[in-house]
This record gives structure tokens, sequence and C-alpha cells, in this order.
């Protein structure tokens, strides 16, 4: 007699979403899977368009680095090449102006606030259980760092690494000092003199959407474009799901791949634990204007037009708001032989628009206009979103996954969907790469509380142990904020 299959649906067609995808659809013997996306292609916020002159851009999405072993193990699966780039960042201007490369009048300046930072990184490091609750700019205060040093350089950096824009100050610590000191995963040698003074080796990715499109088509799954869900109800044994066109489908167990906004729109009654971990996701409408306006990039930005991909600068009039810039000439392969430098800026938060310079930018220069919502990872997203997780996953046959249920990284939303299908029944596809597989253990200890079969490392026994202390401090968090309230 032959197994029943069971029916999966996955709502979200990004990075995550096709991750499930695959991993679920190399057991068509097991699973009948369907992806229901909103937009017309998948890829998510990693998309590709076109731009004057039939030349391809990648938009949301640029690179990454070779320590993205899930990532990179799933375009080879499919047949996809990554472009090596060498990092070269500039960062303010003028006598604010300082780069990854080379030795600057600011480095030299703030010598003892960076030789200072390298002992506190460790001090956070090791004492990461404290320190994941508080933000980075509490632990350059509680230390005594300058203003200069925390607007200039490290909150700088700490936007650059993961998109935190304009709330990076509530970023937290343990997470800014592993851009520096895990084994596995550090951009960056920390540099008692300059900080950084290294052009680590990262890569471009190939069309976004070209690649997206190909893995979702071969993965032996039914795939619907342009297909929002409106509604999903729970029963103690099926989920029905509705569409926009109100036609409804049965399935056993559903992946929610889209936002955590989308998930509590969508469910008919979601549990106190859904709605206080995932409404506790903030989310920030930003704006990415692409464009050739060289006048504008020497105004704003040390403008290093031959070798820097990336510029970040502050605000004169607010040095805690900032502007990032791309020259994707010298990030993506494609564009190097156009003889253009096609640039991107990053307008963070519209509720500051205010504050933008986009309107420095000439209209005619302008080829393309996109916004984009994404989360900010601050502390609380530490403290009241990621202990909860490993709560959620599984309850009423409903699986999470999406970088917001961690750290927002590509590499992070790719290994998270490819732990929703391993709880389904589909085992973790790249165990012959031993750091792709000790990132996947970290993440199945901290988001899902539980390794692989297999053997786990000390490591992520670390990771286990830290959710419960994490999820232990959100409980005792809430209950004082509920007597401070009651007593107000």
């Amino acid at each position: 007699m032959s197994e029943v299959k069971k029916r999966v649906l996955i709502v979200g067609a990004g990075a995550a979403g096709t991750a499930a995808a695959y991993s679920l659809g190399r057991y068509p013997d097991r699973f009948d899977v369907e992806v229901w996306e909103k937009s017309r292609v998948p890829g998510g916020v990693a998309t590709t368009n076109l731009v004057k002159g039939n030349l391809f851009v990648n938009d949301g999405v640029q690179g990454g680095t070779p320590t993205y072993r899930n990532t990179l193990n799933l375009m080879n699966r499919f047949g996809f090449e990554t472009t090596p780039v060498h990092m070269k960042i500039s960062f303010g201007k003028g006598k604010t102006a300082w780069t990854n490369y080379t030795k600057t009048e600011l480095t030299e300046y703030l010598k003892e606030d960076i030789k200072k930072f390298g002992s506190v990184l460790k001090t956070v490091n090791r004492f990461e259980a404290f320190y994941i609750f508080i933000p980075i700019s509490r632990v350059l205060k509680w230390y005594g760092f300058s203003d200069l040093f925390c607007n200039e350089m490290v909150y700088p950096l700490t936007a650059l690494f993961f998109g935190t824009g304009n709330q990076t100050p509530n970023v937290s610590a343990a997470i800014v000092a592993r851009v520096f000191l895990d084994d596995d995963l550090r951009l960056f040698d920390y540099d008692s003199e300059h900080l950084l003074s290294q052009t680590p080796e990262m890569f471009a990715f190939p069309n976004l959407e070209s690649m997206y499109k190909t893995i979702i088509a071969k993965s032996g799954i039914i795939y619907h474009a342009n297909r929002p869900v409106t509604s999903v109800r729970r029963t103690r044994k099926h989920v029905y799901v509705t569409d926009s066109n109100n036609h409804e489908q049965v399935f056993d167990d559903i992946i929610f791949a889209c936002d955590a906004e989308t998930v509590l729109k969508v469910l008919d009654e979601p549990t106190l634990f859904e709605t206080r971990a995932l409404g506790n996701v903030k989310y920030y409408n930003d704006l990415i204007v692409t464009h050739e306006d060289r006048e504008y990039m020497d105004k704003f930005y040390e403008l290093h037009v031959d070798t820097d991909q990336y510029f970040v600068r502050t605000d004169d009039n607010d040095s805690s708001k900032l502007e990032m810039s791309f020259n994707l000439t010298n990030y993506q392969p494609q564009l190097k032989s156009s003889g253009r430098n096609i640039f991107q800026t990053i307008f963070l938060d519209d509720q500051i628009q205010g504050a933008w310079t986009r309107d420095e930018i000439k209209e005619d220069k302008i080829l393309l206009k996109r916004w984009w919502r994404q989360f900010s990872h601050s502390w609380k997203h530490f403290a009241f979103t990621v202990p909860f997780m490993r709560y959620l996953q599984g309850k009423k046959h409903t699986w999470y996954c999406g970088s917001y249920t961690l750290i927002n990284t590509h590499e992070v939303a790719v290994i998270s969907g490819l732990a929703a299908a391993h709880q389904l029944g589909a085992p973790y596809p790249f165990t012959e790469d031993s750091l792709a597989a000790k990132q996947f253990d970290h993440y199945m200890m901290v988001i899902h509380g539980q390794p692989r079969s297999v053997g786990v490392n000390k490591d992520t026994v670390k990771s286990y142990l830290l959710a419960p202390l994490m999820f232990l401090f959100a409980c005792f968090a809430l209950l004082l904020k509920v007597i401070l309230r009651v007593m107000s």
C-alpha cells in the first residue's frame, strides 16, 4: 500500500520559499507541493530589472560572502555561478572620510576609540547571552566612546552589513560583535589601528530573476504567480487557504515564507504567541533609486569611482541618520563592459523623507525607482521575536521561515526554508559541506529547538542553550512591562 503524500503550501517564493520548495521537491513520492507567490516572478526582495541600454541590474540583493555556503550550494545544484569581487567601502565625506583599505585622517584621530573597541567586542562576544538584548548604542555609551566614533564609524558599518538603516543604534551589540569575531561568519578581522584594513572577497549574484525562475521551475513543484493569500483557517487536521479570487484549497501543512505582517493579516485565528512574536517584527519603507548622476555622488560621498562598491554617509544635520549608495558597475560583472557608472542610492525610512537628499538626483539621470519594505532587527527583535519562534514552529500544521526569524541576510533566508522542509521530512541536502551544515545546525537549534539527527558540536549546543535564556528573558521583560503599566 503506497503512503499518502503530504500536501504542503508554501506562501511566498523569495529565498526562503524557493529553498523550501527545492528541498521538498526532491521527494515527489512524499510531498505534493504548491507555491503561491503574490508577485509575477519569484525572488522576493531579490529582483532583476532592465535599465536603459537593455542592461540588467540586480536589485535589493547584490551579493554575499564565501561563508554563504547554503546559498552557494543551492545555486550550484542548478548550474549558477557567482563572480568574485573584493569589498571596497567609502565612508563619510571630507574630514569624516575613511575606507576599509587606506589610513585616513579620521582613523588617526579616533585611534584610541578604535583600539578600545576591540576589547569591548571581545567582552560582548564572551557574554553574548546578556549582550544579545543590549542595543549597540547603549554599549558604546557605557564604555565612553565618542559620538564621532559612533556616528561615523560603528553605525555606518553596522547599517551596511545588516541593512538596518536608521534603526542601527538599536541593533543588538552581540550581532555587531559577530561581524568581527565569529570564526565562520565574520566579514573582517578587527584592526586595532584602522578598525578595517582588508578588502575581503565577496561574490556578486548572477541574474537573480533568471536564477529564481530556474530553481522554481526545476524543483518539481506547482508554482502559481500573481496568487496572493487572503485567508488561512486552521483546524486540527487541515489548513484551508483562500486566494484573492476567493478560491479555497486544503493542505496538510503550510509554510509561511512571507513577511510577518502578511502572516498576521491572513491568519483567521492567530495564537497569542503568534500575535506577540510576529507582531514584534518592525518594518520600514525604503526607496531605492538607480541612477547615473555622477554629480550627486561627488557632492555627497567621497567618490572613488573606479574602485569602490559601497558608499555610506551620515546626514550633516542629524548624524544619527544614514544614506547608502552603490556603484553597481564595480559590483555587477555585466555592467563593467558597458562604459557607464550606474549607481544605486537607498533612502531609508519614509517617515523621515524630509531629511532625504532624493531631490538632489537629476530626474533625467534616474533609471529606476523601487520601494521595498524591510525589517529592522533591533535588540527587541532578539528579545521578543527570536526566542519565541521555536514555540510557533509546527503548531497547527504551520511553519515559519524567512530572514526575519533570525538575522536579515540572504543566507539565513535560504537556511530557514531548508529547515522548514527538514522538519516536514525532507532531510537537509548539503551534509557534505561542513560549514553549511554547521550553520544549518545553529539555525535549527535556535529557531526550531532541536538539532538534526546527526551529532552536533559544542557551538551548536551553545546556540541551543542560548535560545531558552532568551525566552526566559523575554517572558520576564513582558511581565515587568505589564507590572509597570498597571502601577502607572
